[in-house]
């Protein structure tokens, strides 16, 4: 496991601590592959019932750390995101997210997977792909649409615009808000709580609640070969260009 991930246990709760914090928890290519590999190993492990996701430093993540995108190369090697988030699509497992700080693209788009997600209100949500000229990714083209329905999904995937813990509370994004210094407690507390149900029948529940996981691996996919393909477009290679411009200012 890379440092940038930190991997603890709690009575039947693993947790996964993206620990970044000097660049709001941007994910890399050897966090996302420290992420997955957790995600598999626990898939098998009986005493793990419950997974939760959390960011160090006042940020949950930034999304994904564009120096991977603007050196991007059309291999699975080097596009260890796709991996993940079909690992968090298909895992069979509750997840849970504790968010407060900067929820940014995969950030947000991971979300969508988890059962249970509480926030502080500060939370900042944002999916901005399509201004930096790439299409929606982590099956967010569906599953925004059917949460939030196809007037806030253009509104916060078209426009890219942003929206804090008490609209994701009222989108039904969120379960619960709590302080930024209670968001994690909250979120482990729930996912001992499930980790204590009978497990069986909660993994049963599960399937029947989100059913064939193959539609929404089949969207992620589609929206991958997009994505590749968008990565070395003009339009975005010079908004990469632009955005790393202003960093050096």
């Amino acid at each position: 496991m890379s440092e940038k991930i930190i991997v603890s246990r709690d009575r039947g709760v693993l947790r996964l601590l993206m620990n970044r914090p000097e660049k709001k928890n941007a994910l890399d290519r050897d966090m996302y592959r420290a992420l997955t590999a957790a995600l598999e190993a626990s898939a098998g492990d009986e005493t793990v019932r419950a997974v939760v996701f959390s960011g160090a430093g006042g940020n949950f993540t930034a999304g994904n750390d564009l120096a991977d995108f603007r050196d991007f190369a059309p291999d699975a090697e080097t596009f260890p995101a796709l991996t993940f988030v079909r690992a968090a699509a298909a895992f069979e497992k509750p997840l849970v997210a504790a968010v407060s700080g900067d929820a940014v693209g995969i950030g947000a788009t991971l979300l969508f997977h988890c059962d249970l997600v509480y926030a502080s209100p500060e939370a900042r949500f944002k999916m901005p792909f399509i201004d930096l000229a790439l299409p929606p990714e982590g099956g967010a083209s569906l599953l925004v649409a059917q949460r939030f329905g196809m007037a806030k999904a253009s509104q916060y995937l078209l426009l890219g615009e942003s929206f804090d813990g008490a609209e994701a509370l009222r989108l039904g994004l969120v379960n619960a808000l709590a302080s930024p210094e209670d968001v994690l407690d909250l979120a482990m507390e729930a996912a001992r709580r499930l980790a204590a149900k009978p497990h069986e029948a909660l993994l049963a529940a599960r399937r029947l609640m989100r059913g064939e996981p193959k539609h929404i691996l089949a969207r992620i996919d589609a929206e991958a070969a997009l994505f590749a393909k968008a990565l070395t477009s003009p339009e975005a290679r010079e908004r990469f260009a632009a955005f790393f411009a202003s960093k050096s200012r």
